[in-house]
């Protein structure tokens, strides 16, 4: 049976190309909101971090009813980090809609979500937006968009499609350039047109796959997936079942059933074939479930995600510091906030490790990472991470490893200074074009790019666009060079003075001020040269006078101060440091704090 009063669609795109403000365009024009109700931008992006960063970290679902006909839509992240997000659920959609910027075309992450729809036989429709751009070069992006789908072996029918020219921010589509759009019809109607309803048995034994966890104080875990067969209503008894594990649950009791409307979860009696809905009463429910009425249990496949590139090890803060901050401090509360995390993340790896104490967590980058750290601090946890690795890969018992796609946008003058350095992190350049700004495309290991971003925004003046994704595993490139400077390494345990730290900064740049508690072995700065440097930033002028003593003091001017971001942080560690984590600072310090045994340590090693 056909359910030709629903369409199920996912948004799909590069980072900054428009998902989020499109979604807000066709949630206004399907009536989501009053007509004088204030609605804030990217409304969908309605946690901290991402309204912060202004990017979308978790897929979220909403729906809008057009000529009789519901349009569930799932947006979804752009970053290649959050890249599983995009993966999982492509499973709960009948199509997806294809976003490209008109100025930059398709990017790498472009290339990433358009085979893994390609691959899943999902139809696509391209959108070409930001049309009101006044660089937009449209025919070409069309032209660039083609060619990357027969690049990646579509067939006809995905070539026939038609192309949606829209400006998401102006909330007009049209399908002809030299007409410009009204509103979103055009794309509506195409929506309806060109993305197959939902078909299947309505008749037969209730399944639905679980391609979403939430999590509500009240309720617990909530599970989101499509009912691909029959109809689920509310207090019936289900099984719950899983494809790979083969595992199968006792009887449960389907507490509250939601669909999704606009914004909101709407309680349901029963929903059917076709329907998105949301879930709650299925105890562990996990993302790869599947929920079957108890007369026919059988397991859907959950689609393969690509697995993690990037290592770090979580470990129990044990600096001087260590407990001051922080209001879970514990080995068992950095365990069960991972393995929380691990239900809810499905690209996530953790590892125990030899330690009781430190874990090793892996990730599809270190964004993905990053955004894990900074939840986990803000949610009060305190702990500390080592430098990012990469993950090896033994193929044909050759030892390889991660390399990514990176394209970089730049000014024609700066062009030279990027390939110099992405030549120095083993890449190989892959193509060049432009005139005043250029394009440059890479393949680099995944560790040649680490540290890079903040050298790169530097050696552009904060004019160049960068982005990656993961490629293909090679045999490894050889060394590296990560960091071309040491740390200012502090002496001894105190608090940083104006008087102190006005003769550490002429050995570098500081990233702490004044009045700033400091221990000994923590990192203060970074030093100008290529070895660490021991300074005391908390040593006073002892002087008798005590008007020229304050004289003195004022006169100390500091040249400026750099406090890192996390990012900058974990990008500037080495092997043998760590970065301590608490709700309220970052710090960075030696794994040794003390200076002679990290000298006696550099004696052995040379010797």
């Amino acid at each position: 049976m056909i359910r030709n009063d629903i369409r199920n669609i996912a948004i799909i795109a590069h980072v900054d190309h428009g998902k989020t403000t499109l979604v807000d365009e066709m949630l206004k024009q399907g009536g989501v909101f009053r007509e004088n109700q204030q609605v804030a931008e990217r409304v969908m992006d309605s946690g901290d971090i991402e309204r912060e960063r202004g990017i979308t970290i978790l897929a979220k679902n909403t729906a809008v009813h057009y000529k009789s006909t519901k349009i569930n839509i799932v947006d979804t992240p752009g970053h290649a980090d959050f890249g599983g997000e995009v993966e999982r659920v492509l499973k709960m959609v009948d199509g997806v809609l294809l976003l490209v910027d008109s100025f930059e075309g398709p990017m790498p992450q472009t290339r990433f979500v358009l085979k893994k729809a390609l691959a899943l036989k999902l139809p696509v429709i391209v959108v070409i937006n930001k049309v009101d751009r006044p660089d937009a070069r449209c025919d070409e992006v069309v032209d660039e968009v083609l060619d990357l789908f027969i690049e990646l072996g579509a067939d006809e029918t995905a070539l026939d499609r038609p192309i949606i020219y829209a400006s998401a921010r102006q909330g007009t589509a049209t399908l002809d350039l030299s007409q410009p759009g009204e509103d979103l019809r055009p794309l509506f109607d195409t929506i309806l047109e060109y993305i197959p309803a939902p078909e299947g048995d309505l008749e037969g034994p209730a399944q639905v796959l679980i391609s979403t966890i939430d999590y509500n104080d009240y309720v617990g875990r909530i599970g989101i997936g499509r009912i691909s067969r029959g109809t689920l209503s509310e207090g019936m008894t289900v099984i719950k079942t899983n494809y790979d594990t083969k595992k199968v649950s006792q009887p449960l009791r389907l507490t509250s059933l939601y669909t999704f409307d606009g914004l909101k979860r709407i309680p349901a009696k029963e929903a059917s074939m076709g329907d998105i809905v949301a879930m709650s009463g299925i105890e562990d429910i996990g993302i790869g479930d599947t929920v079957c009425a108890p007369e026919q249990v059988e397991a859907l496949p959950f689609v393969s995600i690509t697995e993690p590139t990037v290592t770090m090890t979580f470990s129990v803060n044990n600096s001087p510091f260590a407990g001051r901050e922080g209001e879970y401090v514990t080995s068992r509360h950095l365990r069960a906030r991972l393995m929380r995390e691990l239900q809810t993340d499905v690209s996530l790896r953790v590892n125990e490790t030899d330690s009781p104490d430190a874990f090793e967590v892996r990730g599809r980058g270190e964004l993905h990472l990053s955004i894990l750290i900074e939840n986990m601090r803000r949610q009060g946890y305190e702990f500390q991470v080592s430098k990012p690795q990469v993950l090896y890969k033994e193929i044909d018992g050759v030892r390889c490893e991660p390399i990514e796609r990176m394209v970089a946008d730049v000014p024609q003058a700066y062009a030279g200074a990027v390939i110099e350095k992405i030549g120095r992190r083993r890449g190989v350049m892959e193509s060049m074009h432009g005139l005043d700004r250029v394009r440059l495309e890479f393949l680099i290991p995944s560790r040649g790019l680490f540290g890079y971003r903040s050298e790169f925004m530097t050696d552009t003046r904060g004019e160049g666009i960068m982005s990656s994704v993961f490629e293909k595993y090679e045999p490894v490139k050889g060394d590296i060079p990560h960091r071309n400077v040491g740390a200012l390494v502090c002496f001894e345990d105190g608090e940083a003075t104006s008087y102190g730290l006005f003769y550490a900064q002429e050995r570098g740049t500081l990233f702490i001020g004044p009045q700033t508690p400091v221990y000994k072995g923590m990192i203060c700065g970074q030093n100008s040269r290529p070895d660490d440097l021991v300074v005391n930033v908390c040593k006073q002028k002892h002087v008798t006078n005590m008007r020229n003593a304050s004289a003195s003091e004022d006169s100390l001017r500091l040249v400026s101060v750099h406090p890192l971001t996390l990012e900058e942080c974990l990008e500037f560690i080495d092997d043998d440091e760590l970065l301590e984590i608490t709700p309220k600072s970052l710090r960075m310090r030696k794994r040794v704090l003390s200076h002679e045994e990290r000298a006696r340590a550099a004696h052995r090693a040379k010797g």
